[in-house]
């Protein structure tokens, strides 16, 4: 059994970035960014009113003056004379400052009668206007590579940039495998159970970017995992679940290999899902994860994600954070131990309590928690109110 680290950075070292392609900014949400995006226009592109009011000069900003009302700007209609001495022009919030304009007098500080205006005793001291290029200019650049969210998308919108240079979409496909497996929905026997795993990872990996196909059970021959396999022979990432222990009926690993598939480990000192393999096969990079519905969930935490990021070109930063321990934890084994556990707030801090059964087959359990909390190997007898890793889920 190797380390969790060392089987994750084996994993990683599995893929490098996919190929960049353009798509339309209304289809990049979620996508990875692969090329910077550069501004072609100003924002705001011209010296906006950031109020309603007048807009008058700088030398007639004095309480008791009295101007004349020369017109008025709204937004996307521009006032198109110039604010001498004695004027103001009615504007409104977002329309540019005319001409002569130094200032914006707000509408409240303001008495009207008819064409004339005159300004108040308690006048602002700012000026009330958005300068050109204030918020961005031309070549302005965002970033990449990033994930682009509604906020980024929005960014480049005002940028005047209708397309986008994003990685391709990992294609993932997953295949469960096992005579006992039915999918939702099925009239499964007595003897036989849902096959929910793959509907669970299926959504972990689309949430995390990735096209998913999920494949027909392949069943506990020879025969059907061969066809299985060729179902998934363009994919980039092969996920497969179950069989891939040492039992009489876990063919996946032994037929993988009469496939070409190069492993780069098998088993991990971690629980639950010890029994994990990760290699290549053909031009997928294969993750083969145990068919226990925790074991699994938590194997795709630990390497599907991080793999995924990788494949879309974002270097995915620790997900470990800290939290106060509520109750005491005995010393941990020789294997790293992911709790699910649920998490918390107080005295200012996050806060973090193991769930009451660790059972790696309660489902239950899993949707119940929010957190994993994570013991090293080796590591001490933790009492109630020590800091501890976890990672969200």
């Amino acid at each position: 059994m190797i380390p969790v680290a060392e089987a994750l950075a084996r994993v990683l070292a599995l893929g490098t970035p996919l190929p960049a392609e353009r798509v339309p900014l209304r289809a990049a949400a979620g996508r990875v960014l692969a090329a910077p995006v550069i501004a072609s226009r100003d924002q705001p592109p011209f010296d906006a009113s950031a109020m309603d009011g007048y807009a008058i000069r700088d030398a007639d900003h004095r309480s008791g003056v009295q101007l004349t009302v020369i017109g008025e700007a709204g937004a996307g209609h521009a006032f198109s004379g110039a604010v001498g001495a004695g004027e103001a022009v009615r504007i409104f919030t977002g329309a540019p400052v005319p001409d002569g304009a130094d200032r914006v007098v707000i509408q409240e500080d303001v008495t009207r009668d008819g064409d004339r205006i005159t300004l108040g005793e308690r006048l602002e001291t700012q000026s009330n206007i958005r300068d050109l290029g204030n918020d961005f200019k031309v070549g302005d650049r965002l970033p990449a590579p990033r994930r682009l969210r509604p906020a980024d998308l929005g960014l480049i919108a005002a940028m005047n940039v209708p397309e986008v240079t994003v990685t391709r979409r990992p294609a993932v496909a997953i295949l469960s495998t096992g005579d006992e497996l039915v999918m939702p929905g099925g009239s499964p026997r007595p003897d036989q159970i849902i096959a929910s795993n793959a509907i669970a990872l299926a959504a972990m990996a689309e949430g995390a970017g990735a096209e998913v196909r999920v494949l027909p059970i392949a069943r506990d021959t020879p025969d059907s995992l061969r066809f299985a396999f060729g179902l998934a022979a363009d994919a980039d990432v092969l996920v497969t679940i179950g069989g891939a222990s040492v039992g009489d009926h876990d063919l996946v690993g032994r037929m993988a290999t009469e496939l070409g598939f190069e492993q780069a480990f098998w088993k991990i000192a971690m629980r639950p899902g010890k029994p994990l393999m990760a290699g290549r096969l053909g031009r997928s990079i294969m993750l083969g994860l145990p068919g226990n519905p925790v074991s699994a969930f938590v194997c795709a935490q630990l390497f599907l994600l991080p793999l995924l990021d990788q494949l879309q070109g974002i270097e995915r930063r620790s997900s470990t954070e800290m939290a106060r321990v509520l109750d005491p934890l005995p010393a941990n084994g020789p294997r790293a131990h992911y709790m699910r556990a649920s998490l918390g707030f107080a005295d200012g801090q996050p806060t973090i309590a193991p769930m009451g059964s660790q059972d790696s087959s309660l489902m239950t359990v899993l949707g119940s928690a929010d957190a994993l909390l994570v013991r090293p190997v080796g590591d001490r007898a933790r009492a109630a109110g020590e800091m501890v890793e976890f990672i969200r889920i």
